[in-house]
């Protein structure tokens, strides 16, 4: 009776050891879930991640509440969930900058985004668009490139900050075609303002950021940087038919969590996020948004930022870029 009993105390504990995770699964949220951006309101970051969050909350029966931390280029925000609690209740919408690009960027970074968190899912690829002012004399990107080499040193173009994906395109098509132009970083969209007035004359831009005014004619776009012509611009060349083979330096965008976040969770947040991603409205949005609706497992979001990170290291080092 003894054996039987030992025996039957034995089952019952595997069968609760087994059954934790997926009751944790069936069991989260219980209560609101902090989502952290690490930049300001308003942004590409930002708007994505607030249409995302509210259909979680939807879905998920909590809300899921986006927390704005901006500052030190997205190393702030992102270092507050790295040493969040890994329970699923503070998770992270970030992008290339703080996750593939400043590891390289910054000389001595308190935490590693590849070790200390977790992608969860990948939202959706956002091409940067090279636009430029209507009064530089191209219509197209053959054009611009005729006159950047005619005019060696003439040419300026901002980007919103030193080894942000903007200055790091810019630098990556002026090294590829070989022409000299000045870079002038900004803060945020202080560049775009100087583009709009002509004080500068070109730069790459996320296409949420500067749609309008190319709707509106006061920037013509050139190309994309994606690999593929974006939804949200099908009728914009990719630098690559331009004749520059393997030029791919958009933005990205997805959610991590702490390390050690249990993976029924992770394994929960990916599976909803796919969902509200196939939704044909969130889907219609986010395309006019200029974004292109991504999803995938946590093993291939894992495996895109890591070849993410290593593009971009190598190209920080060529630049010659450090944080200031």
């Amino acid at each position: 009776m003894k054996l039987k009993a030992m025996t039957l105390l034995g089952c019952l504990t595997l069968v609760a050891w087994v059954g934790a995770p997926l009751a944790q699964a069936q069991t989260y949220p219980q209560k609101p879930v902090k989502v952290v951006v690490a930049f300001t309101a308003g942004g590409t970051t930002d708007i994505l991640a607030r249409t995302v969050a509210q259909q979680l909350s939807e879905k998920l029966k909590q809300p899921f509440v986006i927390d704005n931390k901006p500052g030190a280029g997205g190393n702030l925000g992102t270092e507050m969930v790295v040493r969040a609690a890994p329970d699923g209740y503070t998770l992270i919408v970030n992008s290339v900058g703080p996750i593939a690009v400043n590891p390289s960027l910054y000389a001595k970074l308190p935490y590693n985004p590849l070790t200390d968190l977790v992608p969860m899912v990948q939202i959706a690829d956002v091409p940067n668009v090279l636009v430029i002012h209507p009064s530089v004399p191209a219509q197209n990107m053959e054009e611009l490139v005729a006159y950047a080499k005619a005019n060696p040193g003439k040419l300026n173009y901002g980007s919103t900050g030193i080894g942000t994906s903007s200055h790091l395109s810019s630098f990556m098509l002026a090294k590829r075609v070989g022409f000299e132009a000045t870079h002038i970083p900004y803060k945020g969209a202080d560049a775009l303002k100087d583009l709009l007035a002509g004080r500068i004359q070109f730069m790459f831009a996320t296409i949420p950021s500067v749609m309008p005014h190319i709707t509106a004619g006061k920037l013509k776009p050139m190309a994309v940087s994606s690999l593929k012509r974006s939804r949200s611009m099908p009728d914009v060349p990719t630098v690559v038919e331009k004749g520059f083979p393997n030029f791919e330096a958009g933005s990205w965008f997805g959610f991590f969590a702490p390390k050690g976040t249990p993976e029924s969770v992770i394994n929960l947040v990916n599976k909803a996020v796919n969902e509200v991603l196939q939704v044909p409205a969130i889907e219609q949005q986010m395309v006019a948004q200029g974004a292109d609706p991504a999803g995938g497992t946590p093993a291939q979001f894992g495996q895109f930022v890591q070849r993410e990170h290593d593009k971009w290291r190598l190209i920080v080092r060529d630049s010659g870029a450090r944080a200031e």
